[in-house]
């Protein structure tokens, strides 16, 4: 099993009453500076003690993740990060030009050496709104520009898109990619819809914001397409998204969970502690699909302990956080394990690089 840290860049100072967009009349541009330097320390932590992967995302208008450029940052990481992969997970794709989100990722993976790794998403409903695109048009943008950006990467020769979405007279990338024929592809795949296209597609698929239940239940309709479009997905092919905090005892992991809940501290995990409907407009959330905000308002809810049993927070001490994992493995047959800090500072640096230390050389033999 494979290990990946997810850095959020997650705003840690005061901000105006949550929503989206939130309102950046508290900004502060030296933590915003501070925040973006933790996050390539972490990165670069992971690096060193043997993560296997370091991703950014995308995400818009809101303190919980400030990176909506993640080419930006993963072109930062290129130069601090030496030896593991660089997983965009991902890029809205259907809110951006896809011919250009083509030459990025083909860029990146060149100056990364070939490490690039590929995440292409939808994106979550509010995010339509920041570049006024029609939300109801989401899967069939989607799908046309995995399509093209595929297409970009391995067709050597000029050639022209005519598209429902998308128009190009004249199409052929530099620099191509390393990788070949392209970077792995990996999508969210929560819905039956998005597994079927995944399997149809032989992409990749990872689950975020959601339970062990189900995503067991998405990654089992997962296989049974892929068995019928004629190929078997591997573990590396299933990513499970998840807060963690490894600390030397049990104790002491609740002890600085509490103590930085005490300190009003803003990390991606502690938000989804705080009660859905917080948790979802800070997360940027709302918006015009109901259905997938009471999936989210779900997966939030059950406090501290429910969130542990439920697959939603890795938490305690290196022994405990294995078994945590193991379950995680044999539920769900996840690869590759997306973790983000559950706390900042000196905390998640300690707690990465226990981690790595005295928990990765473990989970690296489930699945062998």
């Amino acid at each position: 099993m494979k290990a990946a840290l997810f850095s959020p860049c997650t705003y840690p100072g005061p901000t105006a009453p949550s929503g989206w967009p939130t309102p950046a009349t508290v900004y502060s541009t030296g933590i915003s500076e501070q925040t973006f330097a933790a996050a390539i320390e972490q990165s670069r932590l992971a690096d060193q003690v043997g993560f296997d992967w370091v991703t950014v995302a995308e995400h818009h208008y809101g303190p919980f993740c400030m990176t909506p450029n993640p080419m930006v940052l993963a072109g930062a990481l290129t130069q601090v990060v030496k030896r593991a992969k660089i997983a965009l997970l991902g890029a809205d794709i259907p809110i951006l030009n896809p011919v250009r989100v083509a030459e990025e990722f083909a860029m990146l993976d060149t100056m990364s050496g070939g490490r690039l790794i590929a995440g292409m998403l939808r994106g979550t409903p509010n995010e339509y709104v920041t570049y006024n695109v029609n939300p109801k048009e989401s899967r069939g943008r989607f799908e046309e520009a995995l399509q093209l950006i595929r297409m970009a990467w391995i067709e050597p020769e000029p050639f022209g898109w005519q598209g429902r979405y998308w128009q190009y007279k004249a199409v052929c990338i530099w620099p191509r990619p390393i990788q070949q024929p392209h970077p792995p592809i990996y999508m969210s795949g929560s819905s039956p819809e998005s597994g079927e296209f995944a399997a149809k597609n032989r992409v990749g698929l990872g689950f975020a914001v959601t339970t062990l239940a189900l995503a067991s239940k998405a990654a089992r309709h997962y296989r049974a397409q892929a068995a019928l479009a004629g190929w078997t997905p591997r573990p590396d092919d299933i990513i499970y998204r998840v807060a963690f905090h490894v600390a030397e005892s049990d104790e002491q992991a609740l002890e600085d969970l509490a103590a930085a809940a005490a300190a009003g501290s803003r990390s991606f995990s502690l938000a989804l502690s705080q009660g859905a409907e917080a948790a979802i407009a800070e997360a940027g959330y709302y918006g015009r699909d109901d259905a997938q905000r009471g999936r989210v308002a779900a997966a939030f809810a059950g406090g501290l302990q429910g969130r542990i049993q439920n697959g939603q927070l890795l938490l305690g001490s290196p022994r405990t956080m294995i078994d945590q994992i193991r379950r995680v493995h044999e539920e769900v047959g996840a690869g590759v394990l997306d973790l983000v800090p559950a706390l900042g500072g000196e905390k998640a640096m300690a707690s990465i690089g226990r981690f790595g230390e005295q928990v990765l050389p473990v989970i690296r033999e489930f699945g062998a």
